[in-house]
């Protein structure tokens, strides 16, 4: 590979456009250190818990620690791809989107070794594992790998539809969205374990840039080729009965389910943030790419994150 030109010395930076205004914010809000976060309260809090509470915030960190690895492991090809396509502000914002997905796995790591350990015996020492359901296998181990996976060698544009569709929309706006909002709101409504709530609540701002890009991308790619409508909705309908079904396993797996959680009310929830997207894609289809920029845009210097 040779380079002919550099956008940077030739056109300059785009800075209106939306991966820019989100590397600004990145710069801006990103920059926490899950090290710096005082979880010693947390630690009189966890062993305070009855033994269904603490294995459902068990079962939920599980869940949140290996997706975070996942995604750190499997983000590459994509951000590969738009490099290979020259976009230089959505590469520049996707450095940050990988160090996000990285200490957010630095996070969950720490929140396992300081906070749930046993005095016995180290969390590191036991297989988390068990708390993964098939649905959520199906998800994490097998479609997100090869979803992403498969931009090392199909970078087309109907490939990068299914890995956002996969990434952006199904693992991190419903699924992270839906397990960060139980989970905060059990510590929340308890008044329990204040360095892990400010752990989440920084997540969730990283989270919301990432799925503001992946919905721009999709939009993007969209507004280029209507055409590929067709892949995204094919996606989305493979993939939504095991993300439901990642929901469902975590409260069939308790009765009564601790702290008095209500399935239905996180189901809902879930089925919200993912339908709430659907309809922004919607929207962007017809229009021009300046339109989705502005209407991307738009959205980015509302949301807090």
């Amino acid at each position: 590979m040779t380079h002919t030109t550099f956008a940077t010395t030739t056109r300059g930076l785009r800075r209106d456009a939306p991966a820019m205004r989100l590397y600004e914010k990145a710069k801006r809000l990103g920059i926490w250190n899950p090290s710096d976060i005082d979880l010693s309260r947390d630690r009189a809090h966890w062993l305070a818990l009855a033994g269904d509470e603490r294995d459902i915030l068990l079962r939920l960190t599980a869940m949140f620690q290996a997706g975070e690895e996942a995604v750190t492991l499997d983000l590459l090809p994509l951000i590969m791809t738009i490099a290979a396509e020259g976009r230089i502000e959505e590469e520049m914002f996707l450095t940050t989107f990988l160090f996000e997905e990285a200490k957010h796995t630095d996070f969950f790591g720490r929140w396992l070794s300081e906070v749930a350990a046993s005095d016995a015996v180290a969390v590191s020492d036991v297989d988390l594992s068990r708390y993964h359901s098939d649905n959520y296998r199906a998800v994490f181990y097998h479609a997100l790998p090869a979803a992403l996976g498969a931009l090392q060698t199909d970078r087309s544009p109907a490939a990068q539809v299914r890995a956002a569709v996969t990434y952006n929309m199904l693992v991190e706006g419903m699924l992270a969205e839906t397990g960060y909002h139980a989970y905060f709101t059990v510590l929340e409504r308890a008044d329990l374990m204040p360095g892990t709530r400010r752990g989440i609540a920084l997540l969730k701002q990283d989270e919301s840039r990432h799925i503001a890009y992946g919905i721009y991308l999709l939009s993007r790619l969209v507004a280029e080729d209507a055409a590929l409508w067709e892949v995204l909705e094919e996606q989305m309908n493979a993939l939504l009965p095991a993300a439901l079904g990642v929901i469902g396993d975590v409260f069939a797996a308790y009765d009564p389910v601790p702290f008095g959680l209500v399935e239905e009310d996180f189901i809902d929830y879930g089925l919200a943030q993912f339908q709430k997207r659907v309809g922004r894609l919607e929207r962007a289809r017809g229009l021009s790419l300046a339109e989705i920029m502005r209407a991307t845009n738009s959205v980015i210097e509302r949301d807090d994150g």
